[in-house]
């Protein structure tokens, strides 16, 4: 899951990037408002912490924006400005959850995932699909009794497959969603680690499968052999 921050303090936007990532998110980090903007519309992106004061643009206008364009990324605003009239006003604007500085690292994490799955994204600890489950807390794959440790990028891999429930995931949203834009990844990466998942998939007897939709891209379809 890919992460925007929109914060223009380095220390605390590097600070806030290595608290997503101590949780497996990705993150990019932005420090400007505008910039935040475009890359915030550019839909790669499943949530935002976004901060109000920045150069550029502010984040108030920064989200009534992205709102007016149809962006519908969840959105956890995170400020200094702690007034009531504040809090209404990111609210007001479209934000999701109004989060006050200073915070506490378990409550910025319990805020982001609420307004994710507020935003449609569930976050269970277990994901399945199938005769298959990913367990999201030890990076394993499962099937009945048996289970195999995942990769990091097989990980995120099959997680974006399988919160796809069965529909098709094309090479490019999963190199944006799990490379980033500015990535070096190309197609080759994709085909790798769908090689490894399904070479896994095969260990673990599974009979839900890893199925190629020529020119598209990659969806899981159930009952198949491997």
């Amino acid at each position: 899951m890919r992460i925007l921050i929109v914060e223009d303090n380095r220390r605390l936007a590097e600070s806030l990037r290595d608290i997503l990532k101590s949780r497996r998110y990705e993150a990019d980090v932005t420090l400007d408002g505008e910039e935040g903007l475009e890359l915030l519309t550019g839909g790669s992106y499943d949530g935002v912490i976004l901060d109000v004061m920045l150069p550029g643009m502010d984040g108030f206008t920064l989200m009534r924006k992205a709102r007016e364009r149809g962006c519908k990324i969840p959105v956890l605003m995170l400020t200094a400005r702690s007034e009531t009239e504040d809090k209404v006003r990111g609210l007001e604007s479209g934000a999701d959850y109004y989060l006050t500085k200073p915070f506490d690292k378990d409550e910025l994490l319990a805020a982001l995932k609420a307004v994710l799955r507020r935003g449609g994204e569930l976050i269970p600890d277990v994901l399945s699909f199938g005769d298959i489950c990913l367990n999201q807390s030890t990076y394993c794959l499962e099937k009945g009794e048996r289970s195999i440790r995942l990769g990091k990028r097989e990980y995120e891999v099959l997680r974006i497959l399988m919160s796809a429930r069965g529909s098709i995931v094309s090479k490019e949203t999963m190199i944006v969603k799990i490379w980033g834009d500015e990535g070096e990844a190309v197609d080759n990466n994709v085909e790798i680690y769908i090689s490894f998942l399904r070479k896994k998939l095969n260990f673990l007897k599974a009979k839900t499968a890893i199925v190629t939709a020529r020119h598209l891209g990659y969806y899981l379809r159930q009952g198949e052999s491997l």
